[in-house]
């Protein structure tokens, strides 16, 4: 496992650096994709909303079955096929010709993608135990890195070529990223799971004894709904506060990069200010900050004070998933922990399913500010609800006594 370990680090973080990149290039002009390309016009933002949630949908429906197959045949294979997949729908939304088209593909994309948990599944077991946790971190600086280029790299295609090519782009990415894992990850045969996987009932009623690890799937599920309602939106709001047509896509790509420089800037600082003074009160400070971010962007209505805000809105809400990744590792039982952050995979899955789909619908009944203030208003009172007694991390007894048998 030594010789394999840091190689494979390399290669996954390569591969989950090309995959991210691909979506933040092209995902998040769909609704300019739309409406240029597809020429869908009425009920834009619903129609953004649906094509958004399908794709989740079909994943978290699909992703128990690849789960069982990777635990027979490797995680290895699985990441192949799921790059390969991903690769194919890419080049197929380049292809398509109507918002149909584009809903089918959507849904092949969430059957049949997989890449990224792949990747981190196969650090996780592959990876020496003293070194897992170093790993797993560094894995998470490929998509905050992606999610800083992706957008600005996206909004400079879009905007000089137009959105359709942003896929055949994206299409390239995970092709190299499929590529590089074919020919130098390596899977030891050891690594493979042998035994008999347990079930979902059984794992649901073990993490539900243990209070804390609930209080933070609950708190997943919102802030993840929280981010995937508004990301829809934010380019149809671009549109809204004066850009051009032809530099919508420019414009939002660069907003989108902000919220990622402010995370990359961020979030090592408050990992090493959660360790003094303890991850409930960043997590609580960064809900706050979060909220009060959304209810601010009521009240700018150009694009420079827009941008500006968000980029604040990130260095405060930066400090919610570590915090929230450090509880679940520190208040679950080692041998539940892998079940405990497939849970938490099922509560971020399940928040960004519905979210495109509250964010369309709530945008064609109400302003597009409205949603922002209805989005902060959330997260301030998941911050309050930190606080009593019955959600409070402090008010659960020893994590891993209720999660051990």
């Amino acid at each position: 496992m030594d010789s394999f370990w840091k190689r494979n680090l390399i290669v996954l973080w390569i591969g989950a650096f090309l995959v991210s990149m691909a979506y933040s290039v092209s995902i998040p002009f769909m609704s300019i994709f739309l409406q240029d390309e597809l020429g869908v016009t009425d009920h834009l933002e619903a129609w953004t909303g649906v094509i958004f949630a399908v794709t989740f949908l079909a994943s978290s429906l699909i992703a128990p079955f690849w789960g069982s197959l990777a635990d027979k045949y490797g995680r290895k294979p699985m990441m192949l096929r799921a790059g390969l997949c991903l690769s194919i729908a890419y080049f197929l939304y380049f292809l398509v010709q109507n918002p149909y088209e584009l809903i089918l593909v959507r849904v092949m994309e969430g059957l049949l993608a997989g890449y990224i948990p792949s990747a981190i599944a196969l650090v996780a077991t592959n990876t020496p135990e003293k070194h897992v946790g170093y790993a797993l971190g560094i894995m998470s600086t490929a998509s905050a890195t992606a999610s800083i280029m992706g957008p600005l790299l996206g909004g400079i295609v879009s905007h000089w070529v137009g959105p359709r090519q942003t896929f055949f782009l994206a299409g390239i990415m995970v092709l190299i990223a499929f590529l590089i894992a074919l020919l130098w990850i390596k899977e030891p045969s050891f690594n493979r799971s042998e035994g008999k996987r347990s079930s979902v009932t059984k794992d649901l009623k073990e993490a539900a004894s243990n209070r804390m690890l609930m209080s933070a799937l609950f708190i997943v599920f919102i802030t993840s709904t929280s981010i995937i309602i508004l990301e829809p939106l934010l380019t149809i709001y671009v549109l809204k506060l004066g850009s051009s047509q032809n530099s919508a896509s420019l414009h939002a790509g660069i907003i989108f990069s902000a919220v990622g420089v402010a995370t990359l800037i961020a979030a090592p600082r408050w990992g090493r200010i959660g360790t003094k003074v303890g991850y409930e009160k960043v997590l609580f400070i960064g809900l706050i900050g979060g909220g009060i971010g959304n209810l601010l962007q009521i009240l700018f209505h150009n694009l420079v004070g827009f941008g500006s805000l968000r980029f604040v809105y990130g260095l405060f809400f930066a400090a919610v998933f570590p915090a929230l990744n450090a509880f679940i590792a520190k208040h679950t039982d080692p041998g539940f922990r892998s079940r405990a952050f497939s849970l938490n995979q099922s509560a971020n899955q399940m928040g960004l399913l519905l979210g495109p789909l509250i964010g369309g619908f709530l945008a064609t009944q109400l302003s597009i500010p409205i949603v922002f203030a209805i989005n902060g208003c959330m997260l301030l009172l998941v911050a309050l609800l930190l606080k009593m007694p019955k959600f409070s991390f402090n008010a659960a007894s020893s994590p891993l006594k209720e999660t051990s048998k």
